[in-house]
């Protein structure tokens, strides 16, 4: 399974993410989140992440990931674009026509990170589908009983007081993977 970590703000975090076996990390670029990082700490988080780790940047528009298009491994936007869909991710709260995108991620928290649930017709997507919204240690293994996923998408669900958490990330990807052997 596909395990991604998304809103990372440092290296100290990708090494985390490496060292506790994520498959990827979310570098968020839109400006109205609380995990928004500038343009100069973006950069550098992909730089570093390069050949170690895949990236994703994160935002609602294709304008504000395009700066990044060539340093990043994939990009996550609510914007549907006719571009290369070898990279991207199509986040959506809705069914549609999804053959445009390379994958998707199902979060109706819009990112806000409450759980609701996911619908029965995600399942049609399986192959390319990214689960995300209020997950955590409490609530992924039975969500990954009732809809198999490509992968999951975490964020708030391992961020503790002071943003992101080593042992609730750990935590984390141990439910995950002990859940994938049931």
């Amino acid at each position: 399974m596909f395990v991604k970590v998304c809103g990372l703000k440092n290296i100290e975090q990708i090494d985390w993410a490496i060292e506790l076996g994520y498959d990827a990390i979310g570098v968020v670029v839109y400006k109205g989140s609380k995990r928004y990082v500038g343009e100069s700490a973006a950069s550098d988080i992909l730089n570093y992440s390069s050949g170690k780790i895949k990236s994703v940047v994160v935002s609602m528009t294709f304008e504000d990931v395009a700066p990044y298009i060539d340093k990043c491994d994939y990009y996550q936007i609510y914007d549907s674009v006719n571009i290369d869909n070898e990279k991207f991710i199509f986040a959506t709260d809705s069914e549609r026509d999804f053959s445009f995108c390379k994958y998707i991620i199902y979060d109706s928290s819009k990112g806000s990170g409450v759980y609701t649930g996911f619908p029965k017709w995600l399942n049609k997507y399986k192959d390319k589908l990214i689960i995300a919204g209020g997950l955590n240690i409490n609530n992924v293994v039975q969500t990954l009983s009732e809809i198999t996923p490509f992968g999951i998408d975490i964020s708030s669900g391992v961020e503790g007081k002071n943003g992101k958490d080593f042992y609730l990330m750990k935590k984390f990807i141990e439910k995950v993977r002990k859940g994938e052997e049931h």
